[in-house]
């Protein structure tokens, strides 16, 4: 079974605060390496807004409900901040809330567990419910409930929500740096 990439925050956290960077291991060297890990993001540094009432969901598994994470190798750079919620508020009205704040990104895309809701199926940037390769869910999707996405495939933004804990809906918003794809011409 898949878990909701915001599910993952607690398997991230476990790397603490750790950033440093090193920028070259001899003189004239063109290598370049950057970590940052941080168990701490707000909806602030995801870029989209606080939703009103809505409080931070702790896994049972874990002592943190957002993570911070960017590596930088050279050119190759992967970044995940992300951030879980909760509030009592329907599923629909917490992506009604954030339509207008992702479209900033980009057209706003739908999925329903990976799936394209509606007769917008890849944004015009490129960017699709799922893997562009095999339409499957990868680092590159989520299986959430539902979620809406905004940006392009190498840099995008996620809110997706994902049922109910104790009567209140769960949601998490997520903003990703994947690596730019090199088969793309």
């Amino acid at each position: 079974m898949r878990r909701p990439l915001f599910a993952l925050i607690p398997a991230i956290v476990l790397l603490g605060i750790v950033s440093f960077p090193a920028r070259s291991f001899g003189q004239n060297s063109d290598f370049n390496l950057d970590v940052h890990a941080n168990s701490h993001a707000t909806a602030k540094d995801i870029g989209l807004p606080d939703y009103p009432g809505a409080t931070p969901f702790k896994d049972k598994d874990s002592d943190s409900s957002s993570a911070d994470l960017s590596f930088l190798l050279n050119s190759f750079h992967l970044g995940v901040k992300a951030a879980s919620f909760v509030t009592p508020d329907s599923p629909d009205h917490v992506l009604e809330f954030y339509r207008k704040p992702l479209a900033k990104f980009g057209e706003v895309l739908e999925c329903n567990h990976g799936k394209p809701v509606g007769s917008l199926t890849r944004t015009k940037s490129g960017l699709t419910c799922g893997d562009n390769k095999s339409g499957n869910m990868t680092v590159n999707g989520s299986d959430s409930d539902h979620e809406l996405r905004a940006g392009k495939p190498e840099q995008f933004w996620i809110v997706g929500v994902d049922g109910a804990v104790d009567g209140k809906t769960k949601f998490g918003l997520v903003a990703l740096v994947l690596p730019k794809d090199d088969d793309k011409k």
